[in-house]
């Protein structure tokens, strides 16, 4: 009887059962049907991202010499694009930093807020999230230019003497107002991550609140927080026609000095314009390594 029972070995070269095969089929047509799907996406990916990367990396390499780092060595031995670089990093930092401050504060709030006031509100910050370009630059030039209504007002109100919006303060101002609402939308979902109930316990083995946010709070949200700030960044740095069109192109920065060498009449060099573009794909580059290296360090994220 034990020998009847026991399952007869597999024969080489014998056809897998049926039931297998069906199963298998359907399955294979699903992940190809799924790829043909991502096809389109895939093509407009390489169309629009990686294409025109790949002509600016190569271009940027291209000099009147020849094949080179000519286009690199002119940018860091020159003062002028150094200055550009400087200004993109403080201005796109400063503004990434108190906007992302800004939004957590926001965010947190609008937790504990009316639910209607709180749709109301991220209704209103995605809305403002694409309030850009043209007509940004010509609100701040009502409000907070030379002769801009809240500059006069504070001015008769003794709270400011002067105030420049042209300038390197004036642009950090401006460029936080549109970090707001990206750092808040981007926030927001973050805090579900923090259970109430954490809270409660905390409270009952004796933490306080600021024990609660250095040991629970933030270690939970570091991830965010420091994707968020990345995106800030990345923002700032590739903003180009809100500051444009208020300085007319003469404060110097990155994405200026890029329009000027591909569209000016008289400083007209395409190969440098991809090399500086380059430079600003390596400054996103680094900035996204640095920020794995923090995140594969958070509490959260090795648990």
């Amino acid at each position: 009887m034990s020998a009847t029972l026991e399952q007869s070995p597999k024969i080489p070269g014998e056809a897998e059962p049926t039931a297998v095969r069906t199963g298998t089929a359907p399955r294979l047509r699903g992940k190809w049907l799924a790829a043909l799907c991502l096809l389109p996406f895939a093509v407009f990916f390489f169309v629009f991202q990686v294409a025109p990367l790949l002509w600016v990396a190569i271009h940027s390499l291209n000099t009147t010499d020849g094949w080179g780092l000519g286009n690199f060595q002119k940018i860091f031995a020159s003062k002028f694009y150094l200055q550009a670089i400087k200004h993109s990093l403080q201005i796109s930092f400063w503004s990434s930093l108190f906007g992302i401050l800004i939004a957590i504060l926001g965010s947190y709030s609008l937790r504990q807020v009316d639910s209607k006031l709180r749709d109301f509100v991220m209704a209103f910050s995605n809305m403002t999230s694409n309030f850009a370009g043209v007509p940004l630059a010509f609100a701040f030039i009502i409000l907070l230019g030379f002769n801009g209504a809240l500059t006069l007002l504070l001015k008769k109100l003794g709270v400011i003497e002067d105030f420049n919006l042209y300038s390197k303060t004036g642009l950090i101002v401006l460029y936080t107002y549109f970090q707001i609402p990206l750092g808040v939308l981007l926030l927001y979902p973050a805090f579900d991550a923090l259970r109430e109930d954490w809270r409660e316990s905390a409270a009952l083995l004796g933490a306080g609140t600021w024990q609660f946010w250095r040991y629970i709070g933030l270690p939970v949200l570091t991830p965010a927080l420091l994707g968020t700030f990345v995106i800030l960044l990345a923002n700032a740095l590739g903003a180009y026609a809100t500051v444009y069109y208020l300085t007319t192109g003469n404060f110097n920065m990155l994405p200026i000095r890029i329009a000027g060498l591909v569209a000016g009449d008289i400083s007209l060099d395409p190969n440098l314009a991809s090399a500086l573009a380059m430079v600003l794909v390596g400054l996103m580059a680094l900035i996204t390594v640095v920020h794995q290296l923090l995140l594969k360090r958070s509490y959260h994220v090795a648990r």
